[in-house]
């Protein structure tokens, strides 16, 4: 299976990138291909342009979305990566998956697998089920098919280094994809 991880943190070395970091050791192990797309530091702009042109050829905005095109069509999975903010998902992976939209239906038509791993500090319940109600909405318009979800809760790098349950399941996660 090709797999796509979309990682929205903007700090390389954080908690959310740890659980990618495990996730990825379980999918090659079970003889998956992986790739990564660091869409926190990529050029990406939200883009009007996407109800004009019918949703069809080449995007007008002029950034990286068009490169990563290809890859998220090609890819069997997509794996959402974000560190969580009192808002949700980290604003550069939301507005990436904004510009989904226009080429939803290539992957509404591929019955895509997805998968989220996020980390906060902030252990507090509404947030992280608004994170997972924001996803589960996403799941069902791109009619994808959730795998799992690991929500880190009340955990950075320290703490999920030391004591924490969260990259096993991550690891996990990974490592039982068919």
């Amino acid at each position: 299976m090709k797999i796509i991880i979309l990682e929205g943190s903007p700090n390389t070395h954080g908690s959310s990138n740890m659980l990618a970091d495990h996730f990825i050791r379980g999918a090659e192990e079970a003889r998956h291909t992986v790739k990564v797309i660091d869409a926190a530091h990529a050029d990406i702009h939200p883009c009007t342009g996407c109800i004009h042109c019918g949703y069809e050829g080449p995007c007008v905005q002029k950034d990286d979305v068009e490169t990563f095109r290809k890859d998220i069509l090609e890819a069997d999975m997509m794996v959402f990566v974000t560190p969580l903010y009192y808002y949700g998902m980290s604003a550069q992976l939301k507005t990436l998956i904004d510009r989904f939209c226009a080429f939803n239906s290539s992957i509404q038509r591929k019955h895509m697998k997805s998968a989220l791993l996020t980390a906060a500090w902030n252990s507090d319940g509404w947030t992280f089920d608004a994170l997972e109600a924001h996803y589960k909405t996403l799941v069902r318009y791109l009619n994808l098919k959730d795998m799992g979800m690991v929500l880190g809760k009340g955990c950075g790098t320290p703490s999920m280094t030391q004591h924490s349950k969260y990259p096993e399941q991550a690891y996990e996660l990974g490592k039982k994809l068919k």
